[in-house]
């Protein structure tokens, strides 16, 4: 493989022995068969299917956008577009917390980055305890299917280096399909925005990296 290329479930993407099954694929005697829907990528001889439909599936130490729903004796419920909400307790929070001022932390519909770190039968259990995370105080956020977080990050984050260096802002993706976009002025924000619509809306565009540069070429003012 030299390229990304799209795959249908039951589709044949290799056969031979060169390359190991990864993420959205198997082996079926001696060829590698897509199970998803979405791009087939090769790395280090291992072939996986990134999907491009589908609900967000949490994963641990999974990077996420969400909102607090809920304020405990102890801690925050956080909704994270799952079917079940997250929980982030005063104990992961790098700072003291004292249990009477929960809400001087974070209140009711403030919008958080966090870390998932434990998935277990209790639920979805959140950190804030590393560098990057916490509660978003400024700039816009927008969401995109959780299955197109990778064309908007691209490979080695190459999609996202690029949006950052086109539109001069601070952007964070959450694997969950909600993303921070922060700029000095609004106009930065919206084109940031623009962008990251139209990369959701041609995901299955090949050579969507070189696409992009040219389209930053062609809207930027």
């Amino acid at each position: 493989m030299t390229e990304r290329k799209i795959v249908i479930p039951g589709e044949v993407i290799s056969s031979g022995d060169d390359y190991l099954p990864g993420e959205g694929t198997e082996r079926r005697g001696n060829e590698i068969v897509s199970i998803k829907f979405g791009l087939a990528e090769e790395t280090n001889k291992l072939i996986k299917v990134i999907p491009l439909s589908g609900v967000y599936l949490p994963r641990r130490g999974n990077v996420v956008i969400g909102k607090v729903e809920n304020i405990t004796f102890n801690g925050w419920v956080i909704n994270i577009n799952t079917a079940d909400n997250a929980f982030l307790s005063i104990m992961e929070i790098p700072r003291y917390v004292n249990k009477d001022d929960l809400r001087e932390v974070m209140d009711m519909g403030d919008v958080v980055v966090a870390k998932i770190y434990s998935i277990n039968k209790r639920g979805i259990d959140l950190t804030l305890k590393l560098k990057g995370l916490g509660k978003i105080e400024k700039g816009i956020i927008i969401q995109i299917n959780p299955n197109k977080v990778p064309r908007v990050i691209g490979k080695e984050g190459s999609m996202v280096s690029l949006i950052k260096d086109e539109t001069k802002c601070r952007i964070t993706v959450g694997q969950n399909g909600l993303i921070s976009i922060e700029g000095d002025k609004i106009e930065d924000e919206l084109f940031a925005k623009k962008a990251i619509l139209y990369i959701a809306e041609n995901a299955l565009m090949s050579g969507l990296t070189d696409e992009m540069a040219k389209w930053f070429k062609e809207n930027k003012k």
